[in-house]
Order: C-alpha cells, then sequence, then structure tokens
C-alpha cells in the first residue's frame, strides 16, 4: 500500500508576507539569528512556530526545500522533541526555580543550559514563548544572550503584544506577524481541513475576525461556540438589568469562562519574583477567563454598533443572535461606542494584572441601558 507524498512548506493558513521572508531568507542561507514572531491570541502563532521550527531543523540539503517535513528534523520540530530544540517561557522558568531562585536567575540558568554545542545538527534553537509576559528584568538577561550571537544558535521569540517587547530586542530582531487571514481563504481551510459544511465554516470565520486559531478551536470545540454564544446573551439580558443582578453576574461569568478554559492563561508577570515566593494561579486563572469574556463582550458591542446603523447583515455574531438587530435600534450608538473605548483600556489593563472581578465590574457599570420599552 502506497504512502501519500509528505506535503513539503509551511503547513500553517496563511500569513503570506511573513511567510515569504521566511522562506525567501532561508532559501539564501540568510536567516536572520532571532526571529520575533507577534500577532494577537487566536491568530495560529503556533501553527506558524511550528513551521519556523521545522524550517529551521530541516537535514534536507536543497535549502530550497525546507521544511521538507519528512525528515528526522522536520518530525522532531513539529513533535518539539528535538535534541537541538530548547523551550522557555516566563511560566516555565516560575514552574523550575531551584529554592529561593528569582523567575530572572531561573531565566538565566535556562539560557546558560541552552547555549551549548548542537547535538544532532549545525545548530540549536531556542524557543522562547510569551516573551511580551516576561518582566523587563526578564528581557534584559535575555537581551545578553541576543546581543552576542553565534552561527550556532537561533533565538525564535514569540510575544501576542508587540508593544510590550522591550525596543533593543525588537531591534535586534526580524518581526514576523501573524495575523487575519481573508475570510474566503479561512472558510476554504475550514470546509477542506476541518470537514465543515459550507454554512458553518462561513459562520465561524465570520465570528472569529478572521483569526485562524480562533476559527479552528470553533470548530474542534462546539461548546466553545455555544459558550459564546450563551454569554453573549446574558450580556445582551443585562442591558436591562440593574447594578445589583449585574454585578451577580460578574462571578458566574468568571467562573464559566475558566472551567471552559478557552484561552492560555495569562501569568502574572514575574509576579513571584522574590525568593521563595508562591505563584498566585489562581489571579492568573482568573485573569485567562476575564481576557476571554472581554474579547467576547468587546465583538457583541461592535457588532451592535454595526447593527444600529442599519447593517446587521454585517455583523459577525448576528448568526448566533437573531434578535441584535432589534436590540441595537434601542441603544445609543454614542454610549456603545464609548463603551467599546472603556472595554479595549479595560483589556490592555487586564494584560498588566489589573484585578478580574474589579475590571469586569468597571464594565458592567458602564454598560449601556435599554430604555424602558
Amino acid at each position: 500500500m502506497s504512502q501519500q507524498p509528505v506535503e513539503q512548506g509551511f503547513l500553517s493558513l496563511g500569513q503570506a508576507t511573513s511567510r515569504a521572508i521566511a522562506l525567501r531568507a532561508a532559501g539564501r542561507g540568510r536567516l536572520r539569528r532571532t526571529l520575533l514572531v507577534h500577532g494577537p491570541v487566536g491568530s495560529g502563532k503556533g501553527s506558524f512556530v511550528d513551521d519556523l521550527l521545522a524550517l529551521l531543523l530541516c537535514e534536507s540539503v536543497d535549502l530550497a526545500a525546507r521544511p521538507c517535513n519528512a525528515c528526522r528534523g522536520c518530525r522532531g520540530a513539529r513533535a518539539r522533541t528535538h535534541p537541538d530544540l530548547a523551550i522557555g517561557s516566563p511560566e516555565r522558568w516560575r514552574d523550575d526555580r531551584s529554592t529561593g531562585e528569582s523567575i530572572v536567575a531561573a531565566a538565566r540558568r535556562w539560557l546558560g543550559d541552552s547555549a551549548g554545542a548542537p547535538i544532532a545538527g549545525s545548530r540549536r534553537v531556542l524557543l522562547v514563548e510569551g516573551l511580551d509576559r516576561a518582566s523587563e528584568q526578564t528581557q534584559n538577561a535575555l537581551l545578553k544572550a541576543l546581543e552576542e550571537p553565534t552561527d550556532r544558535h537561533v533565538h525564535v521569540l514569540v510575544a501576542d503584544e508587540l508593544t510590550r517587547v522591550l525596543p533593543t530586542i525588537r531591534s535586534r530582531s526580524q518581526a514576523l506577524r501573524v495575523g487575519a487571514v481573508p475570510r474566503a481563504e479561512l472558510v476554504a481551510w475550514l470546509v477542506d481541513r476541518e470537514r465543515l459544511p459550507a454554512d458553518q465554516a462561513e459562520a465561524l470565520a465570520r465570528i472569529a475576525g478572521g483569526m485562524a486559531g480562533t476559527a479552528i478551536g470553533y470548530a474542534r470545540t462546539p461548546e466553545a461556540v455555544e459558550w459564546r454564544r450563551r454569554t453573549q446573551r446574558e450580556l445582551l439580558g443585562l442591558l436591562s438589568a440593574g447594578r445589583a443582578d449585574r454585578f451577580g453576574s460578574v462571578r458566574d461569568l468568571l467562573d464559566e469562562a475558566a472551567r471552559i478554559g478557552l484561552e492560555p492563561v495569562p501569568a502574572d508577570p514575574d509576579e513571584s519574583v522574590g525568593d521563595g515566593e508562591a505563584p498566585r494561579v489562581s489571579s492568573a486563572v482568573q485573569r485567562g477567563a476575564a481576557l476571554v469574556i472581554v474579547d467576547v463582550w468587546l465583538g457583541l458591542a461592535r457588532d451592535l454598533l454595526i447593527a444600529g446603523v442599519g447593517r446587521a447583515e454585517m455583523a459577525p455574531g448576528a448568526t448566533l443572535l437573531p434578535d441584535l438587530a432589534a436590540i441595537a435600534a434601542r441603544l445609543d450608538r454614542g454610549q456603545v461606542r464609548d463603551f467599546i473605548g472603556l472595554l479595549e483600556r479595560i483589556r490592555d489593563g487586564l494584560r498588566q494584572s489589573a484585578a478580574p472581578r474589579l475590571a469586569l465590574e468597571v464594565a458592567m457599570l458602564a454598560w449601556p441601558h435599554l430604555p424602558a420599552a
């Protein structure tokens, strides 16, 4: 029985510009020694990073054919088990600390341990995930390694928020952005690869705002779509509720979002740098849940704004909320617009360790009220 040929090249979806930059440079043997992959949560950075790792650790003698996705190097890179691949992150450094060791010291130790000679190939690859969640002190520890590059080491840095990466690191890196994918391309992928009906693929692509990681996550986790619909339905109901009911809903929203576990939990940024201090896992979980809620809330508010000007058919969430247009028509569009700005500021605050419950309570106070019928 013959085997199907292995598909060469990048296997992730979209990202034509960043893909072309990486493949062209690699084909010429001129790939930078520090690559900085950045883009929003849900954009599909993980799949793009898998492609980069395969490109860097591929054993094909033909540079233009990398990644071949068939050799031992490609397979080990994609499985993240390659002996020349070292993986670090603020969470790993926090968990791997010795007694009395700070996260900064643990990061320095990891850098030292990872900087040895290659074992199986011509280079070692140091992957740092969640760089933007690391403190300035930890990023400065990494900077020292980037300032002394060698031909035997490549650093792949990953961040959600580019602005939270030190300018000195950004200036020494080749930035590769991962962002939204054109809707038609995403729909075709969901139909071909996830075997979804065309109408369902279209709905998920719209809801996800073109973010491949989010759309594929929804396709593989139907309960996540139901959670989104249920959460937005509850938020719409709170447009007619008083302060007590709004505040009372915050705990339930946080608990359910944490239980569903839709997004990676952001680490408290080096919150336990002090010697021997235990990490506050519960606050990190709540912050991750609050960020998911805020993103869903932002989607709902933007849909209300679109529907409020008579274009409900263009609102991505309208497929989940049939009465969206009728509710939007009763709201003050200026208040909705102001609320969107507030939610964006709250999201930024949560990413910088604002208190999750308090942040959502502030949003509840500003959530517009429907006028009496």
